[in-house]
Protein backbone atom coordinates (compact mmCIF):
# COMPACT_ATOMS: atom_id res chain seq x y z
CA UNK A 1 0.00 0.00 0.00
CA UNK A 2 1.31 3.42 -0.92
CA UNK A 3 -0.14 6.69 0.38
CA UNK A 4 -1.77 8.95 -2.18
CA UNK A 5 0.34 12.08 -2.01
CA UNK A 6 2.35 14.58 -3.96
CA UNK A 7 5.29 16.27 -2.23
CA UNK A 8 6.18 19.68 -3.67
CA UNK A 9 8.93 22.06 -2.57
CA UNK A 10 10.60 24.66 -4.73
CA UNK A 11 13.81 24.16 -2.74
CA UNK A 12 14.98 20.52 -2.99
CA UNK A 13 16.78 20.02 0.35
CA UNK A 14 13.84 18.90 2.51
CA UNK A 15 12.22 16.66 -0.08
CA UNK A 16 15.59 15.11 -0.92
CA UNK A 17 15.88 14.28 2.79
CA UNK A 18 12.48 12.55 2.76
CA UNK A 19 13.18 10.84 -0.56
CA UNK A 20 16.44 9.30 0.70
CA UNK A 21 15.62 9.10 4.42
CA UNK A 22 14.36 6.39 6.73
CA UNK A 23 10.71 6.66 5.66
CA UNK A 24 11.16 6.83 1.88
CA UNK A 25 9.89 3.31 1.14
CA UNK A 26 6.12 3.85 1.19
CA UNK A 27 6.29 6.68 -1.36
CA UNK A 28 6.56 6.61 -5.14
CA UNK A 29 9.65 8.56 -6.30
CA UNK A 30 7.73 10.33 -9.08
CA UNK A 31 5.51 11.94 -6.43
CA UNK A 32 8.43 14.10 -5.22
CA UNK A 33 8.54 17.36 -7.19
CA UNK A 34 11.19 19.98 -6.50
CA UNK A 35 12.47 23.19 -7.99
CA UNK A 36 15.92 24.71 -7.79
CA UNK A 37 15.28 27.33 -5.08
CA UNK A 38 12.41 29.17 -3.42
CA UNK A 39 13.53 32.69 -2.51
CA UNK A 40 10.72 34.98 -3.69
CA UNK A 41 9.92 32.75 -6.65
CA UNK A 42 6.98 30.66 -5.43
CA UNK A 43 4.17 32.30 -7.34
CA UNK A 44 5.45 34.13 -10.37
CA UNK A 45 8.60 32.40 -11.62
CA UNK A 46 9.69 28.99 -10.34
CA UNK A 47 6.16 28.12 -9.25
CA UNK A 48 4.68 28.99 -12.62
CA UNK A 49 7.29 26.77 -14.24
CA UNK A 50 6.21 23.63 -12.37
CA UNK A 51 2.51 24.27 -11.69
CA UNK A 52 1.34 22.22 -14.68
CA UNK A 53 3.56 19.29 -13.64
CA UNK A 54 2.18 19.45 -10.09
CA UNK A 55 -1.43 19.68 -11.28
CA UNK A 56 -0.84 16.74 -13.61
CA UNK A 57 0.52 14.61 -10.76
CA UNK A 58 -2.37 15.60 -8.49
CA UNK A 59 -4.88 14.68 -11.21
CA UNK A 60 -3.12 11.35 -11.78
CA UNK A 61 -3.31 10.54 -8.06
CA UNK A 62 -6.94 11.71 -7.87
CA UNK A 63 -7.90 9.60 -10.90
CA UNK A 64 -6.76 6.49 -9.01
CA UNK A 65 -9.36 7.14 -6.27
CA UNK A 66 -12.80 5.59 -6.47
CA UNK A 67 -14.50 8.12 -4.19
CA UNK A 68 -12.35 11.22 -3.83
CA UNK A 69 -13.69 13.45 -1.07
CA UNK A 70 -11.07 16.16 -0.81
CA UNK A 71 -7.49 17.27 -0.55
CA UNK A 72 -5.27 18.02 2.38
CA UNK A 73 -2.64 20.64 1.63
CA UNK A 74 0.08 21.17 4.21
CA UNK A 75 2.03 24.38 3.83
CA UNK A 76 3.30 27.36 5.75
CA UNK A 77 2.70 31.09 5.54
CA UNK A 78 6.36 31.95 5.96
CA UNK A 79 8.18 30.30 3.08
CA UNK A 80 8.12 30.80 -0.67
CA UNK A 81 6.72 27.37 -1.47
CA UNK A 82 4.23 27.29 1.38
CA UNK A 83 2.77 30.72 0.92
CA UNK A 84 3.34 31.66 -2.69
CA UNK A 85 3.14 28.30 -4.47
CA UNK A 86 0.23 27.08 -2.34
CA UNK A 87 -1.63 30.27 -3.28
CA UNK A 88 -0.91 29.65 -6.96
CA UNK A 89 -2.10 26.04 -6.63
CA UNK A 90 -5.37 27.08 -5.00
CA UNK A 91 -5.94 29.92 -7.49
CA UNK A 92 -5.49 27.56 -10.43
CA UNK A 93 -8.05 25.08 -9.11
CA UNK A 94 -11.00 26.74 -7.40
CA UNK A 95 -13.22 24.15 -9.12
CA UNK A 96 -11.90 21.39 -6.86
CA UNK A 97 -14.47 22.58 -4.28
CA UNK A 98 -13.02 20.28 -1.68
CA UNK A 99 -11.42 20.91 1.70
CA UNK A 100 -7.93 22.32 1.88
CA UNK A 101 -6.27 22.02 5.25
CA UNK A 102 -3.23 24.14 5.82
CA UNK A 103 -0.83 23.72 8.69
CA UNK A 104 1.28 26.80 9.31
CA UNK A 105 4.74 26.67 10.78
CA UNK A 106 6.51 29.27 12.81
CA UNK A 107 9.39 30.63 10.78
CA UNK A 108 12.30 32.92 11.49
CA UNK A 109 12.66 34.00 7.89
CA UNK A 110 13.00 37.75 7.42
CA UNK A 111 10.50 37.68 4.57
CA UNK A 112 7.84 35.82 6.54
CA UNK A 113 5.66 38.90 7.23
CA UNK A 114 5.63 39.78 3.52
CA UNK A 115 4.88 36.21 2.44
CA UNK A 116 2.08 36.05 5.02
CA UNK A 117 0.48 39.24 3.77
CA UNK A 118 0.71 38.14 0.14
CA UNK A 119 -0.91 34.76 0.77
CA UNK A 120 -3.62 35.70 3.28
CA UNK A 121 -6.28 36.68 0.73
CA UNK A 122 -5.93 33.49 -1.33
CA UNK A 123 -5.82 31.30 1.75
CA UNK A 124 -9.00 32.81 3.18
CA UNK A 125 -10.78 32.51 -0.15
CA UNK A 126 -9.92 28.88 -0.94
CA UNK A 127 -9.29 27.15 2.41
CA UNK A 128 -11.93 25.49 4.52
CA UNK A 129 -9.81 24.74 7.56
CA UNK A 130 -6.56 26.06 8.97
CA UNK A 131 -4.42 25.03 11.93
CA UNK A 132 -2.18 27.68 13.46
CA UNK A 133 0.94 26.77 15.44
CA UNK A 134 0.46 29.23 18.29
CA UNK A 135 -2.99 27.76 18.89
CA UNK A 136 -1.49 24.27 19.03
CA UNK A 137 1.13 25.45 21.53
CA UNK A 138 -1.62 27.05 23.64
CA UNK A 139 -3.67 23.83 23.62
CA UNK A 140 -0.61 21.80 24.63
CA UNK A 141 0.20 24.25 27.42
CA UNK A 142 -3.29 24.97 28.78
CA UNK A 143 -5.17 21.72 28.19
CA UNK A 144 -2.48 19.06 28.19
CA UNK A 145 -0.05 20.57 30.73
CA UNK A 146 2.87 20.27 28.33
CA UNK A 147 5.07 23.32 28.89
CA UNK A 148 7.38 22.90 25.90
CA UNK A 149 6.09 20.26 23.51
CA UNK A 150 8.72 18.46 21.47
CA UNK A 151 8.38 18.36 17.70
CA UNK A 152 7.28 14.70 17.86
CA UNK A 153 4.45 15.63 20.27
CA UNK A 154 3.33 18.48 18.03
CA UNK A 155 3.37 16.22 14.96
CA UNK A 156 1.35 13.60 16.84
CA UNK A 157 -1.16 16.24 17.90
CA UNK A 158 -1.48 17.58 14.34
CA UNK A 159 -1.92 14.04 13.00
CA UNK A 160 -4.80 13.54 15.46
CA UNK A 161 -6.42 16.75 14.20
CA UNK A 162 -6.04 15.69 10.57
CA UNK A 163 -7.35 12.21 11.35
CA UNK A 164 -10.38 13.68 13.10
CA UNK A 165 -11.10 15.97 10.16
CA UNK A 166 -10.96 13.11 7.66
CA UNK A 167 -13.13 10.84 9.84
CA UNK A 168 -15.67 13.65 10.32
CA UNK A 169 -15.70 14.23 6.55
CA UNK A 170 -16.33 10.49 6.00
CA UNK A 171 -19.26 10.57 8.46
CA UNK A 172 -20.76 13.62 6.74
CA UNK A 173 -20.62 11.91 3.33
CA UNK A 174 -22.00 8.55 4.52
Amino acid sequence: MCPREVFVDLEPTVIDGVHTGTYHQPFYPEQFITGKGDAAHGHYTTGKGIIDLVLGRICKVADQCTSLQGFLVFSSFGGGTGSEFASLLMERNPSWSSPFTQVFQISTARLEPYNSILTTHTTLEYSDCMVENEAIYDICHRNLDIERPACAKLNHFISQIVSSITVFQDLMVS
